[in-house]
């Protein structure tokens, strides 16, 4: 069993009552608010050999409190979360993606905007831990999406510092706060998955940190073809009050249900093709936005009539999951300064 000696955490007695040591866990402000599994010695070990990782290795060092981050300290968010030792190398993968320069976690823990890392995980590894990518997958139920978001954001808080009302200036959070890990729907996806088209063999397992807002959902029981479902589509993700449109910048995804994708992938349309048509007819006339949008946001469109959602086609993230029904799902991302990031499970 890995030695606890290596792991660079401060031990505490604490009460050996569940209730009194969640009590003083909240006082502390080291919880999400909900009770947490008490990282003891064993409990930490156990976790640890889980790892292909030295305990005391430093990841790096998480903003914006700016902690350091080891693979001991990943290990006691682990426990607390209720994750198992397996998931240890799918942890470690998040937060060094995290840590991407070009994902700007600073941002994203310190707006005001409602943002959250989202884990998208790919390859094997969703079948090895039991993951759901069917239906109800951005919900309750299942251990390791639930555990594995809540792990992370345990981590953003306590060695993040992404306290609310603190260094955590989101006006209103959101509910995703809490957890939000997610597989794809590998087969039932027509195209490749996700981490393929990013370069990874379909053998390998990744996450795919990115940082958005809740879902929002698109409801179509009616297209029978590409054009209108996707009409429907650019509908629903083409609205005032989103970053992605006030900026112009960012990704944003598209998390396609299996029949939705199969419909337009009936209709001969590729993965790409659906960017195109999406970059292409997601924008809004800029005669609708008020005069001081259009003088101070939209200063270098003088010369449109419309603005488009976003800079270009590759920036739509298109996945496939959840079970069946017709309904989709459009994450709106923060927009600013800040990229996906795809990670290699060791």
């Amino acid at each position: 069993m890995t030695d606890l000696a290596k792991v660079r955490a401060a031990k505490i007695h604490a009460p050996d009552d569940l209730d009194e040591l969640n009590e003083l866990y909240y006082r502390r402000g080291w919880t999400d608010g909900l009770p947490i599994v008490p990282p003891t010695e064993d409990r930490v070990c156990r976790m640890l050999d889980g790892a292909a990782k030295e305990p005391d290795e430093v990841l790096g060092f998480l903003p914006p409190g700016g902690n350091e981050t080891t693979v001991g300290h990943v290990a006691v968010n682990a426990v607390m979360a209720g994750c198992l030792p397996e998931h240890m190398p799918l942890l470690i993968a998040v937060v060094e993606a995290l840590l991407e320069e070009r994902f700007n976690l600073q941002w994203i823990q310190a707006t005001t905007h409602p943002a959250a890392p989202l884990v998208v995980v790919n390859g094997p590894v969703r079948e090895r831990l039991g993951m759901n990518w069917g239906s109800g997958l951005f919900g309750p139920c299942n251990r390791a999406n639930a555990t594995i978001g809540r792990a992370v954001r345990l981590m953003l808080l306590n060695l993040g510092g992404a306290q609310p009302g603190v260094l955590d200036l989101s006006t209103h959070g959101q509910p995703s706060k809490y957890s939000f890990c997610i597989a794809e729907n590998e087969a039932m996806n027509p195209w490749t998955p996700l981490h393929v088209e990013r370069g990874f063999a379909r053998s390998s397992s990744t996450v795919t940190v990115c940082g958005v807002e809740n879902p929002h959902n698109i409801n179509d029981h009616k297209a029978e073809n590409a054009i209108d479902l996707l009409t429907t589509i650019v509908g629903t993700i083409a609205t005032q009050g989103n970053n992605n449109v006030l900026y112009q910048a960012g990704e944003a995804l598209l998390a396609l249900s299996p029949e939705h994708a199969a419909i337009i992938a009936g209709s001969g349309y590729s993965k790409q093709q659906v960017k195109e048509y999406l970059y292409e007819k997601a924008r809004l006339p800029k005669a609708s936005f008020s005069k001081s949008h259009q003088r101070e946001q939209f200063a270098g469109y003088a010369d449109a009539d419309d603005v488009r959602l976003l800079q270009g086609p590759d920036d739509f993230i298109i996945v496939v999951t959840g079970g069946p029904g017709r309904h989709s799902m459009y994450c709106p991302s923060f927009a600013l300064y800040t990229r996906s990031v795809t990670k290699e499970i060791a």
